[in-house]
Protein backbone atom coordinates (compact mmCIF):
# COMPACT_ATOMS: atom_id res chain seq x y z
CA UNK A 1 0.00 0.00 0.00
CA UNK A 2 1.22 3.22 -1.08
CA UNK A 3 1.30 6.38 1.77
CA UNK A 4 2.33 9.97 1.45
CA UNK A 5 3.34 11.59 4.55
CA UNK A 6 3.14 15.17 5.54
CA UNK A 7 6.58 16.29 3.65
CA UNK A 8 4.74 14.52 0.58
CA UNK A 9 6.94 11.84 0.44
CA UNK A 10 6.00 8.39 -0.49
CA UNK A 11 6.51 4.82 1.54
CA UNK A 12 5.04 1.12 1.39
CA UNK A 13 3.05 0.25 4.22
CA UNK A 14 4.03 -3.20 5.77
CA UNK A 15 1.76 -6.12 3.94
CA UNK A 16 1.67 -7.55 7.53
CA UNK A 17 -1.65 -5.57 8.91
CA UNK A 18 -3.59 -6.14 5.91
CA UNK A 19 -3.05 -9.98 5.79
CA UNK A 20 -4.51 -10.71 9.37
CA UNK A 21 -7.16 -8.59 8.49
CA UNK A 22 -7.91 -11.03 5.73
CA UNK A 23 -7.15 -13.90 7.74
CA UNK A 24 -9.93 -12.40 10.41
CA UNK A 25 -12.39 -11.74 8.17
CA UNK A 26 -12.06 -15.23 6.54
CA UNK A 27 -11.80 -16.86 10.21
CA UNK A 28 -15.38 -14.75 11.22
CA UNK A 29 -17.31 -15.31 7.58
CA UNK A 30 -16.02 -19.24 8.23
CA UNK A 31 -17.50 -18.95 12.09
CA UNK A 32 -20.87 -17.45 10.90
CA UNK A 33 -21.34 -19.91 8.25
CA UNK A 34 -21.04 -22.71 10.61
CA UNK A 35 -23.57 -21.19 13.01
CA UNK A 36 -25.57 -20.76 10.44
CA UNK A 37 -25.18 -24.47 9.20
CA UNK A 38 -25.84 -25.51 13.41
CA UNK A 39 -28.90 -23.22 13.26
CA UNK A 40 -30.16 -25.45 10.19
CA UNK A 41 -29.34 -28.74 10.78
CA UNK A 42 -31.37 -31.96 11.13
CA UNK A 43 -33.00 -32.70 13.84
CA UNK A 44 -33.12 -36.74 14.51
CA UNK A 45 -35.52 -38.77 15.63
CA UNK A 46 -35.09 -41.99 16.84
CA UNK A 47 -38.35 -44.02 16.56
CA UNK A 48 -38.74 -47.10 18.43
CA UNK A 49 -41.02 -50.77 18.02
CA UNK A 50 -41.16 -54.54 18.52
CA UNK A 51 -42.19 -55.68 15.51
CA UNK A 52 -40.77 -57.11 12.23
CA UNK A 53 -40.25 -54.87 9.17
CA UNK A 54 -43.41 -56.49 7.40
CA UNK A 55 -46.00 -55.49 10.20
CA UNK A 56 -48.97 -53.16 10.21
CA UNK A 57 -46.55 -51.19 13.30
CA UNK A 58 -43.37 -50.66 11.15
CA UNK A 59 -45.38 -49.54 7.95
CA UNK A 60 -46.90 -46.84 10.13
CA UNK A 61 -43.91 -45.79 11.34
CA UNK A 62 -42.19 -45.38 7.45
CA UNK A 63 -45.89 -43.47 7.21
CA UNK A 64 -45.05 -41.13 10.20
CA UNK A 65 -41.48 -41.12 8.69
CA UNK A 66 -42.91 -39.54 5.47
CA UNK A 67 -45.12 -37.33 7.33
CA UNK A 68 -42.34 -35.96 9.36
CA UNK A 69 -39.66 -35.40 7.35
CA UNK A 70 -42.01 -33.91 4.11
CA UNK A 71 -43.97 -31.49 6.71
CA UNK A 72 -40.90 -30.21 8.21
CA UNK A 73 -39.14 -29.44 5.08
CA UNK A 74 -35.70 -31.66 6.18
CA UNK A 75 -35.94 -29.94 10.00
CA UNK A 76 -36.51 -33.58 10.75
CA UNK A 77 -35.33 -37.26 9.98
CA UNK A 78 -36.46 -40.22 11.62
CA UNK A 79 -34.44 -43.37 11.75
CA UNK A 80 -36.79 -46.52 12.76
CA UNK A 81 -35.57 -48.95 14.63
CA UNK A 82 -37.87 -52.37 14.24
CA UNK A 83 -37.83 -55.44 16.02
CA UNK A 84 -36.69 -54.59 19.23
CA UNK A 85 -33.59 -52.96 18.01
CA UNK A 86 -33.02 -50.31 20.33
CA UNK A 87 -33.37 -53.12 23.61
CA UNK A 88 -37.34 -54.02 24.50
CA UNK A 89 -40.25 -52.11 25.31
CA UNK A 90 -39.36 -51.28 29.06
CA UNK A 91 -35.70 -50.17 28.18
CA UNK A 92 -36.72 -48.31 25.88
CA UNK A 93 -39.04 -46.34 27.59
CA UNK A 94 -36.88 -45.71 30.38
CA UNK A 95 -34.27 -44.20 27.90
CA UNK A 96 -37.16 -42.41 26.51
CA UNK A 97 -37.71 -40.52 29.74
CA UNK A 98 -33.91 -38.98 29.42
CA UNK A 99 -34.45 -38.12 25.78
CA UNK A 100 -32.56 -40.23 24.52
CA UNK A 101 -35.29 -42.01 22.08
CA UNK A 102 -37.37 -39.51 21.25
CA UNK A 103 -40.81 -41.67 19.65
CA UNK A 104 -42.26 -45.26 20.14
CA UNK A 105 -45.53 -47.32 19.91
CA UNK A 106 -45.52 -49.10 23.34
CA UNK A 107 -48.18 -51.95 24.22
CA UNK A 108 -50.17 -50.48 27.07
CA UNK A 109 -49.80 -53.18 29.03
CA UNK A 110 -45.93 -52.23 29.13
CA UNK A 111 -46.22 -48.57 29.87
CA UNK A 112 -49.18 -49.35 32.90
CA UNK A 113 -45.97 -49.87 35.06
CA UNK A 114 -45.41 -46.25 34.70
CA UNK A 115 -49.39 -44.92 34.59
CA UNK A 116 -51.69 -47.57 35.87
CA UNK A 117 -54.84 -45.60 34.09
CA UNK A 118 -53.22 -47.30 30.83
CA UNK A 119 -54.57 -50.65 32.64
CA UNK A 120 -58.10 -49.94 31.58
CA UNK A 121 -57.67 -50.75 27.30
CA UNK A 122 -56.31 -54.12 28.78
CA UNK A 123 -59.61 -55.52 30.45
CA UNK A 124 -60.68 -58.54 29.48
CA UNK A 125 -63.41 -58.84 27.29
CA UNK A 126 -64.23 -54.68 27.53
CA UNK A 127 -64.46 -53.77 23.56
CA UNK A 128 -66.96 -55.71 21.75
CA UNK A 129 -66.34 -54.17 18.80
CA UNK A 130 -63.51 -52.15 16.92
CA UNK A 131 -65.76 -49.04 16.20
CA UNK A 132 -66.17 -49.14 20.47
CA UNK A 133 -62.26 -49.68 20.90
CA UNK A 134 -61.55 -46.71 18.63
CA UNK A 135 -64.57 -44.46 19.91
CA UNK A 136 -63.29 -45.11 23.14
CA UNK A 137 -59.54 -44.72 23.01
CA UNK A 138 -59.96 -41.46 20.60
CA UNK A 139 -62.03 -39.90 22.74
CA UNK A 140 -61.05 -36.90 24.90
CA UNK A 141 -62.86 -38.33 28.26
CA UNK A 142 -61.20 -41.39 27.99
CA UNK A 143 -58.09 -41.94 25.85
CA UNK A 144 -57.56 -38.34 26.24
CA UNK A 145 -57.38 -38.46 30.04
CA UNK A 146 -55.07 -41.49 30.03
CA UNK A 147 -52.62 -39.89 27.90
CA UNK A 148 -52.45 -36.83 29.40
CA UNK A 149 -51.38 -38.92 32.72
CA UNK A 150 -48.38 -40.02 31.15
CA UNK A 151 -46.94 -36.69 31.34
CA UNK A 152 -45.81 -37.51 35.06
CA UNK A 153 -43.72 -40.42 33.65
CA UNK A 154 -41.39 -38.41 31.12
CA UNK A 155 -43.67 -39.00 27.76
CA UNK A 156 -46.33 -36.86 25.46
CA UNK A 157 -49.05 -39.31 24.28
CA UNK A 158 -50.33 -38.61 20.90
CA UNK A 159 -52.70 -41.16 20.40
CA UNK A 160 -53.46 -44.86 19.61
CA UNK A 161 -52.05 -47.52 17.39
CA UNK A 162 -52.24 -51.33 17.65
CA UNK A 163 -52.15 -54.60 17.16
CA UNK A 164 -55.38 -55.69 17.66
CA UNK A 165 -57.48 -57.98 19.03
CA UNK A 166 -56.01 -60.89 21.37
CA UNK A 167 -56.31 -64.65 20.78
CA UNK A 168 -55.33 -67.44 22.51
CA UNK A 169 -52.81 -70.15 21.48
CA UNK A 170 -51.97 -73.21 23.79
CA UNK A 171 -50.83 -76.78 22.91
CA UNK A 172 -54.48 -77.92 24.35
CA UNK A 173 -57.78 -76.81 23.61
CA UNK A 174 -58.90 -74.09 25.86
CA UNK A 175 -63.08 -73.85 25.33
CA UNK A 176 -64.34 -73.18 28.63
CA UNK A 177 -62.77 -71.40 31.63
CA UNK A 178 -62.11 -74.61 33.42
CA UNK A 179 -58.90 -75.91 31.12
CA UNK A 180 -57.24 -73.18 32.05
CA UNK A 181 -56.44 -74.49 35.59
CA UNK A 182 -52.55 -75.73 35.98
CA UNK A 183 -51.76 -74.06 32.86
CA UNK A 184 -48.70 -72.19 32.28
CA UNK A 185 -49.55 -68.74 30.30
CA UNK A 186 -47.07 -66.80 29.05
CA UNK A 187 -47.86 -62.63 29.64
CA UNK A 188 -46.74 -59.36 29.54
CA UNK A 189 -45.18 -57.91 32.59
CA UNK A 190 -48.75 -56.35 33.65
CA UNK A 191 -50.12 -57.10 37.00
CA UNK A 192 -53.77 -56.74 35.85
CA UNK A 193 -52.93 -60.18 32.94
CA UNK A 194 -51.19 -62.01 35.21
CA UNK A 195 -54.56 -61.34 37.15
CA UNK A 196 -56.62 -61.96 34.21
CA UNK A 197 -55.41 -65.48 33.89
CA UNK A 198 -54.67 -65.98 37.89
CA UNK A 199 -58.33 -65.91 38.16
CA UNK A 200 -58.85 -68.62 35.92
CA UNK A 201 -56.21 -71.06 38.08
CA UNK A 202 -53.68 -70.42 35.39
CA UNK A 203 -50.09 -69.94 36.40
CA UNK A 204 -49.16 -66.16 34.49
CA UNK A 205 -45.59 -66.03 34.05
CA UNK A 206 -44.09 -62.73 32.17
CA UNK A 207 -41.39 -63.52 29.56
CA UNK A 208 -40.02 -60.92 26.82
CA UNK A 209 -41.36 -61.00 24.10
CA UNK A 210 -38.12 -61.96 22.05
CA UNK A 211 -38.00 -64.92 24.26
CA UNK A 212 -41.49 -66.39 23.79
CA UNK A 213 -41.10 -68.76 20.79
CA UNK A 214 -38.27 -70.56 22.88
CA UNK A 215 -40.34 -70.73 26.13
CA UNK A 216 -43.54 -72.30 23.75
CA UNK A 217 -40.89 -74.52 22.36
CA UNK A 218 -38.94 -76.13 25.29
CA UNK A 219 -42.61 -76.17 27.32
CA UNK A 220 -41.48 -73.48 29.85
CA UNK A 221 -45.12 -72.01 29.22
CA UNK A 222 -48.09 -73.88 27.87
CA UNK A 223 -50.13 -71.17 26.04
CA UNK A 224 -49.56 -67.26 25.38
CA UNK A 225 -51.80 -64.41 24.03
CA UNK A 226 -51.34 -62.31 21.27
CA UNK A 227 -53.00 -60.62 17.86
CA UNK A 228 -52.97 -62.06 14.55
CA UNK A 229 -50.23 -60.24 13.43
CA UNK A 230 -47.76 -61.46 16.58
CA UNK A 231 -48.87 -64.80 15.84
CA UNK A 232 -47.63 -64.71 12.51
CA UNK A 233 -44.56 -62.44 12.55
CA UNK A 234 -43.01 -64.40 15.40
CA UNK A 235 -44.16 -67.91 14.20
CA UNK A 236 -45.76 -68.72 17.26
CA UNK A 237 -48.01 -70.78 15.36
CA UNK A 238 -44.91 -73.63 14.49
CA UNK A 239 -45.24 -74.66 18.72
CA UNK A 240 -48.68 -74.34 19.16
CA UNK A 241 -51.25 -77.39 18.79
CA UNK A 242 -54.27 -74.51 19.14
CA UNK A 243 -55.43 -71.20 18.45
CA UNK A 244 -58.81 -70.04 20.20
CA UNK A 245 -59.99 -67.22 18.17
CA UNK A 246 -61.19 -65.89 21.32
CA UNK A 247 -60.76 -61.63 20.79
CA UNK A 248 -60.67 -61.51 24.98
CA UNK A 249 -58.04 -58.79 24.82
CA UNK A 250 -57.37 -56.14 22.76
CA UNK A 251 -53.58 -55.25 22.47
CA UNK A 252 -53.31 -51.73 21.85
CA UNK A 253 -49.72 -49.22 21.69
CA UNK A 254 -49.98 -45.71 23.11
CA UNK A 255 -47.21 -43.91 20.64
CA UNK A 256 -45.68 -41.78 22.59
CA UNK A 257 -42.95 -38.99 22.76
CA UNK A 258 -39.70 -38.45 24.73
CA UNK A 259 -41.26 -35.68 26.87
CA UNK A 260 -37.55 -33.98 28.11
CA UNK A 261 -36.75 -33.78 24.18
CA UNK A 262 -40.66 -33.00 23.14
CA UNK A 263 -40.57 -29.87 25.27
CA UNK A 264 -37.60 -28.22 23.75
CA UNK A 265 -39.30 -27.77 20.32
CA UNK A 266 -41.45 -25.06 18.90
CA UNK A 267 -45.10 -24.97 19.19
CA UNK A 268 -45.56 -25.12 15.76
CA UNK A 269 -43.46 -28.45 15.02
CA UNK A 270 -44.93 -29.79 18.34
CA UNK A 271 -48.44 -29.40 16.49
CA UNK A 272 -46.92 -31.47 13.33
CA UNK A 273 -45.33 -34.29 15.44
CA UNK A 274 -48.46 -35.06 17.05
CA UNK A 275 -50.54 -34.40 14.25
CA UNK A 276 -48.40 -36.66 11.95
CA UNK A 277 -48.41 -39.46 14.73
CA UNK A 278 -52.00 -39.44 14.89
CA UNK A 279 -52.54 -39.33 10.92
CA UNK A 280 -50.27 -42.12 10.50
CA UNK A 281 -51.87 -44.14 13.58
CA UNK A 282 -54.92 -44.22 10.96
CA UNK A 283 -53.08 -45.25 8.38
CA UNK A 284 -51.73 -48.43 10.48
CA UNK A 285 -55.19 -49.30 11.89
CA UNK A 286 -56.45 -49.40 8.42
CA UNK A 287 -53.59 -51.69 7.78
CA UNK A 288 -53.59 -54.04 11.00
CA UNK A 289 -57.25 -54.75 10.46
CA UNK A 290 -57.16 -55.51 6.75
CA UNK A 291 -54.01 -57.62 6.98
CA UNK A 292 -55.66 -59.55 9.67
CA UNK A 293 -57.88 -62.15 7.35
CA UNK A 294 -54.58 -62.62 5.31
CA UNK A 295 -52.54 -63.84 8.10
CA UNK A 296 -54.75 -66.06 9.92
CA UNK A 297 -55.12 -67.82 6.39
CA UNK A 298 -51.46 -68.06 6.35
CA UNK A 299 -51.55 -69.57 9.96
CA UNK A 300 -54.64 -72.03 8.30
CA UNK A 301 -51.95 -73.03 5.45
CA UNK A 302 -49.03 -73.69 7.33
CA UNK A 303 -51.32 -76.68 8.99
CA UNK A 304 -49.24 -76.78 12.44
CA UNK A 305 -52.57 -75.31 14.40
CA UNK A 306 -56.06 -76.28 14.68
CA UNK A 307 -58.04 -72.78 14.85
CA UNK A 308 -60.82 -73.65 17.09
CA UNK A 309 -63.60 -70.51 16.54
CA UNK A 310 -65.38 -69.59 19.71
CA UNK A 311 -69.39 -69.97 19.68
CA UNK A 312 -70.97 -66.80 21.35
CA UNK A 313 -71.89 -68.59 24.33
CA UNK A 314 -68.60 -69.86 25.25
CA UNK A 315 -67.21 -65.68 25.15
CA UNK A 316 -69.78 -65.34 27.48
CA UNK A 317 -68.92 -67.79 30.07
CA UNK A 318 -65.34 -66.77 29.67
CA UNK A 319 -66.72 -62.63 29.46
CA UNK A 320 -68.23 -63.63 33.00
CA UNK A 321 -65.63 -65.67 34.61
CA UNK A 322 -62.98 -62.64 33.63
CA UNK A 323 -65.09 -59.85 34.59
CA UNK A 324 -63.75 -59.60 38.17
CA UNK A 325 -60.70 -58.53 36.93
CA UNK A 326 -62.28 -55.27 36.06
CA UNK A 327 -63.48 -54.60 39.58
CA UNK A 328 -59.85 -55.84 41.13
CA UNK A 329 -58.33 -53.23 39.27
CA UNK A 330 -61.00 -50.24 39.02
CA UNK A 331 -59.22 -48.32 41.70
CA UNK A 332 -56.04 -48.64 40.01
CA UNK A 333 -57.47 -47.80 37.37
CA UNK A 334 -59.88 -44.87 38.44
CA UNK A 335 -63.47 -45.89 38.43
CA UNK A 336 -64.61 -42.65 37.22
CA UNK A 337 -62.48 -43.19 34.13
CA UNK A 338 -63.75 -46.79 33.37
CA UNK A 339 -67.35 -45.64 34.13
CA UNK A 340 -67.00 -43.21 31.37
CA UNK A 341 -65.45 -45.96 29.55
CA UNK A 342 -68.65 -48.36 30.22
CA UNK A 343 -71.01 -45.26 29.30
CA UNK A 344 -69.16 -44.87 25.90
CA UNK A 345 -69.05 -48.26 24.78
CA UNK A 346 -72.36 -48.90 25.73
CA UNK A 347 -73.83 -46.05 24.02
CA UNK A 348 -71.63 -47.32 20.67
CA UNK A 349 -73.28 -50.66 20.96
CA UNK A 350 -76.65 -49.25 21.35
CA UNK A 351 -76.15 -47.03 18.33
CA UNK A 352 -74.84 -49.66 16.29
Amino acid sequence: MLVINRNGASRTMSLKFSQNLAACLTLSLGLMGGSVQAAFATEVIKFHHDLPEASAQHRGAVKFKELVEARSNGAFSVEIYANNALGDDVEVAQQMQFGAVQAAPIPTAKLSNFNPALQLIDLPFLFPSVKATYTVLDSPTVGGVILDKLADSGFVGAGFWESGFKQLTCNNPVTAPSDYEGRRVRVMQSPLLIAQFETLGATAIPIAFSEVYSALQQGVVDCQENPIVSITSMKFYEVQDYMMISNHGYLGTAFIFSKVWFDGLAADQQAMLIAAAREAGDYQREVSQSDSAALLDQIKAAGTTTILEMTPEQLAEFATAMKPVHEMFADKIGRDLLNTAYEEIAAVSAAN
